[in-house]
């Protein structure tokens, strides 16, 4: 699974699999073995992998299928898959409506 993950995060960030082999210090056909599910990188890789590309480490052995930010806060809001993009945005108003009336309460009672 780590093979599949790791390719398709390293597209969808542009990179070739020579870039991805730089960053890791480690050949080309490295990245390809890790691709192909051939071998896997080891733990110390596999945390870079995890923050070069913002995502858990969990994400990337294919243990979940959310792309939780590697560098996650405490308060961690999962939504629903199944909500539409306009959903979503209504959910993302929603709590700047609530910040901005946090914000604002907090200046009427300086």
């Amino acid at each position: 699974m780590i093979g599949e993950r790791l390719q398709e995060l390293r597209k969808d960030h542009g990179l070739s699999q020579e870039q991805l082999a730089q960053i890791l210090g480690v050949s080309h056909y490295t990245v390809s073995s890790y691709e192909c599910n051939r071998s896997d990188p080891d733990d110390k890789s596999k945390i870079k992998l995890a923050q070069l590309f913002n995502v858990s480490v969990d994400y990337m052995l294919g243990l979940i299928d959310e792309r939780f930010s590697f560098q996650r806060e405490d308060d961690l809001l999962v939504l629903p898959k199944d909500l539409t993009t306009e959903e979503k945005s209504e959910i993302e108003n929603f709590i700047d409506y609530i910040k901005y009336k946090k914000q604002t309460n907090a200046k009427t009672e300086d």
